[in-house]
């Protein structure tokens, strides 16, 4: 519940600052969210590199057209919170099955945001903090959102490891795949000794709102294994979104 209490707050910000036609100060943000001035920095730095607000000179806060243009875009906060709440248990399912952790991430401009995350019990487990961003060309996440959703990523590709995707033609062919196969994979593009498989997640509408994947470690996760975890991921999404009768 950490996380839905952030994001709500990130959303009572928003609402906050769109109420006035200038830049508002941090002590009156944490007045109107009733939180210490620590808690609403953490809040305003969030939504700051989120890009749904930014700091001038003055070291004030506004709103950034990112706001306007999610109303007619992309998703709300309001369906945020509520995609993670109904996809919970989706991860609790794949780290169940699979052993290894869980991610669920929604799209930040050009990467991916982490909204939710269950750890492996093993002592050798990958972990992307909450709030964390990644890129899109070189994460499961990140592919998922490529082909399945309105993302684009930042240009040039930058390079992480020797087989980061570097090519726009070759990640147009890797977006291609993963249409064909219903799920994206990391084959240690991000970071060395890391694999990881995602799927999109769609609102009522068809939309894709979030991806959700697992990683983990290549000494445990070979090709076969890889493909299992696709298997897995598939199997577990389409459950949940039966459930959630989308």
């Amino acid at each position: 519940m950490r996380l839905l209490q952030s994001l709500t707050r990130g959303l009572q910000a928003i609402d906050y600052m769109s109420g006035h036609t200038g830049p508002v100060r941090l002590t009156d943000v944490a007045s109107a969210l009733g939180v210490e001035k620590s808690n609403a920095s953490h809040v305003l730095k969030t939504l700051v590199a989120a890009g749904f607000a930014q700091q001038d000179p003055s070291r004030r806060y506004r709103l950034t057209d990112k706001v306007a243009s999610s109303a007619r875009q992309q998703h709300s906060l309001e369906e945020i919170v509520a995609c993670k709440q109904a996809w919970r248990p989706a991860l609790q399912s794949l780290v169940a099955q699979t052993g290894e952790c869980a991610h669920l991430a929604v799209l930040v401009k050009s990467q991916v945001w982490y909204i939710d995350k269950i750890d492996s019990t093993l002592p050798l487990k990958v972990d992307h903090p909450i709030g964390s961003l990644s890129p899109l060309h070189c994460t499961a996440l990140g592919k998922a959102f490529l082909a399945f959703g309105a993302a684009e990523p930042e240009m040039p590709l930058r390079t992480y490891t020797d087989k980061t995707i570097t090519s726009p033609d070759r990640l147009r062919d890797e977006t291609q795949r993963v249409r064909a196969k219903g799920y994206a994979v990391d084959d240690e593009e991000f970071a060395p000794g890391i694999r990881c498989v995602a799927r999109p997640v769609f609102d009522a509408e068809g939309r894709m709102i979030a991806a959700i994947g697992v990683s983990g470690p290549t000494v445990r996760i070979d090709d076969a294994r890889l493909a299992e975890l696709g298997a897995i991921v598939a199997e577990v999404s389409n459950e949940q979104t039966e459930e959630m009768g989308a």
